[in-house]
C-alpha cells in the first residue's frame, strides 16, 4: 500500500514543478485590443508603446533583478502574436543588428554577445536581442563566421541566436534555445 502511495505522489511531481521553459507560441498581444496589452507575457509591448513612434530601437535595462548586467535591444515595431526575426524584413533585421552592436560595444568594448532565445524559451512576446558581457562558454556551440551585421541569418526552426566580435568578424552560434545564459548575468 505504501509502494502504492509513493507512486502516486512521485507520479504528480512533474505537474507541480516548473518545467523551467517559457513558451509564448500562443501569444494574444495585439496593438488593436489594447486590453491584450495587460497580460504579462505582453509587458515589453506596452514597454515599447511609450516611446516615440519615430525611434526605431530602445534600449533598456533588463527588469530582472537576477540580470543586473543587461541591456535589452526592443524595436519600436510591432507584429501580431509573438514577434521574433522573421516579422522583420531584411533591412529592418540588419539595422536592428547594427544598432545594438553599436550599444553592445559602447557598452563592453570587445567582450560583448548578444542572445536571441527561441521562441519556445522566451517569456516576452515581443522582440528582443539580450546585450550582455559574452562568458567564456560560447564557442562550445556550433559556429558560423559572418562578417558584418547584414549576414547574420535567422535562426534554424527552434534554435536562439548567440553573436560575438572574433578577429573583425562575427560568430553567430546556433544549437541552444536559451544563448542569453552565456552572457553574465
Amino acid at each position: 500500500m505504501l509502494f502504492f502511495r509513493i507512486l502516486a505522489a512521485t507520479a504528480l511531481i512533474p505537474l507541480v514543478l516548473p518545467t523551467g521553459r517559457a513558451d509564448i507560441r500562443n501569444c494574444l498581444c495585439d496593438l488593436a485590443k489594447p486590453e491584450t496589452l495587460e497580460a504579462r507575457d505582453c509587458s515589453l509591448c506596452r514597454t515599447a508603446e511609450t516611446h516615440p513612434a519615430d525611434q526605431p530601437f530602445i534600449f533598456l535595462k533588463d527588469a530582472n533583478p537576477n540580470k543586473p548586467n543587461r541591456l535589452l535591444a526592443l524595436p519600436r515595431l510591432h507584429a501580431s502574436g509573438p514577434q521574433d526575426l522573421t516579422t522583420m524584413t531584411a533591412d529592418q533585421r540588419t539595422a536592428y543588428w547594427t544598432a545594438t552592436i553599436a550599444r553592445a560595444r559602447e557598452t563592453w568594448g570587445d567582450a560583448w554577445g548578444l542572445a536571441v532565445n527561441s521562441v519556445e524559451r522566451r517569456t516576452q512576446c515581443h522582440m528582443r536581442i539580450h546585450i550582455g558581457k559574452l562568458l567564456d562558454t560560447a564557442e562550445n556551440f556550433p559556429v558560423t563566421i559572418v562578417s558584418g551585421p547584414a549576414d547574420i541569418p535567422l535562426p534554424h526552426d527552434g534554435d536562439g541566436l548567440l553573436i560575438h566580435p572574433a578577429g573583425g568578424k562575427l560568430h553567430v552560434h546556433t544549437g541552444n534555445d536559451a544563448p542569453e545564459l552565456q552572457l553574465q548575468r
